[in-house]
């Protein structure tokens, strides 16, 4: 089905397609860095790999340097309808020094900084509490050792002051999202102590007030980690509880929940309490195993309630998995692709005839048009999205993928 009859098609549900096109131009999404390399980063000191934090794999191609990764992520883009922004996590620096995390400055990112520009591209920003010696206990901000504490919440302070500073340059907030790694393997007599010790670190951290039209503050929690089964100190109770009462932005990690928990169920009861949301967009197979997102249940629930309840204008979306058994930057480009599929299908949904039948109590045909619509001629509209946008779909987009995995298979 060509373009203009879908565009009948979904007329006939009053859905004006041109309105859902336009809108989805619109939302930027934020790519995550570290699927590039695995989490690895750039700094030149050795670290360990504690945190939880492992990608699966060696497929041919991963980038060594931040010249390598850039150009990776120039080609992810260019296959990628509309105008992103890039995650930055502080392992990325791009600096011929050797800065410890608690030495880090703006200028060790001036690079990324400069490339942004000339990409036209947000960047969004994360301090790095793990791969470190000093986070080798799995305890940071909640370390029982004061010296240990206030390493990391000199590094949570300069993590802060770099974001600001690259969305005062770049004129658009970076988003400073917050995650530690924190927590048991096996079960503590004393959940509280290393709690308070957390929120203690963190209010640290956030001392210095900062402009929100260049900075925006956001924690995250988890549920469990590799290392940390017993306990996780920075629980989703305790991350919520702080957003609210300190007016930060709460991340919600798709894969840091249990995995019978409907993540998008919790977007519209913490949007009662926080004024915006941090989403990190996986698709967890065994909790946080993340797997590049598909365009599945999850995903599709997910964009349906940003736009059912009208959260779009409060909610910042990124993305969060790492592969390393396919290509890194097909990786990429599908999983940014099905987030703007499950966005434009949520977008052209019938929501006022879906509601009106709810409201009404009449379940029979809000059942009825849920149904129904799953057979409208959304990749029609999509393709034409992608066409005017200049990329590819189908068979294109796969020969444009497989020639640019060949080009960079040669990487040591």
């Amino acid at each position: 089905m060509n373009y203009e009859s879908a565009k009948a098609a979904f007329a006939d549900w009053g859905v004006d397609t041109e309105t859902a096109l336009a809108k989805l131009a619109g939302i930027p999404i934020s790519m995550h860095c570290w699927q590039g390399d695995d989490v690895v980063g750039f700094e030149k000191k050795s670290g360990s790999s504690g945190g939880g934090i492992q990608a699966t794999g060696s497929h041919p191609g991963r980038a060594r340097t931040p010249d390598e990764l850039r150009a990776d992520l120039e080609f992810a883009y260019s296959m990628i309808p509309g105008k992103h922004r890039l995650n930055l996590h502080a392992c990325y620096l791009d600096t011929d020094q050797n800065p410890d995390r608690d030495e880090i400055e703006f200028s060790h990112f001036a690079p990324w900084v400069d490339w942004a520009k000339d990409q036209g591209l947000g960047l969004d920003f994360n301090p790095t509490f793990f791969a470190h010696e000093k986070a080798d206990d799995n305890l940071t901000l909640s370390h029982p050792d004061q010296a240990i504490r206030d390493f990391w919440i000199e590094h949570g302070k300069r993590s802060r002051d770099i974001a600001a500073q690259i969305g005062a340059a770049l004129g658009s907030p970076t988003v400073n999202n917050i995650w530690v790694p924190d927590g048991y393997k096996d079960t503590p007599v004393d959940r509280l102590a290393p709690r308070q010790r957390l929120e203690q670190s963190l209010n640290a951290v956030m001392e210095q007030k900062h402009n929100k039209a260049q900075m925006l503050d956001a924690v995250e929690s988890k549920l469990f980690g590799i290392g940390v089964e017993a306990c996780t100190v920075g629980s989703h109770e305790f991350y919520l509880g702080y957003a609210i009462r300190n007016e930060t932005l709460l991340c919600l990690d798709m894969g840091h929940f249990h995995p019978t928990e409907n993540v998008a169920d919790k977007l519209s009861s913490v949007a009662l309490s926080v004024d915006e949301i941090l989403l990190h967009v996986s698709r967890p197979m065994r909790w946080d195993s993340d797997h590049v997102i598909l365009l599945d249940d999850s995903i599709m629930q997910m964009a349906q309630e940003l736009i059912s309840a009208e959260l779009l204008d409060r909610t910042h979306i990124g993305l969060d998995f790492f592969d390393a058994t396919i290509s890194r930057t097909a990786a990429w480009v599908i999983g940014t692709r099905n987030m703007q599929k499950a966005l434009l299908r949520a977008l052209l949904a019938p929501w006022t005839h879906l509601k009106a039948a709810e409201t009404s109590l009449d379940y029979t045909t809000r059942l009825v048009v849920t149904e129904e619509i799953k057979d409208l001629p959304y990749g029609a509209v999509w393709a034409e999205f992608c066409d005017r946008m200049e990329v590819g779909t189908g068979k294109t987009l796969i020969s444009d993928l497989g020639h640019y995995q060949k080009s960079v298979e040669t990487r040591g």
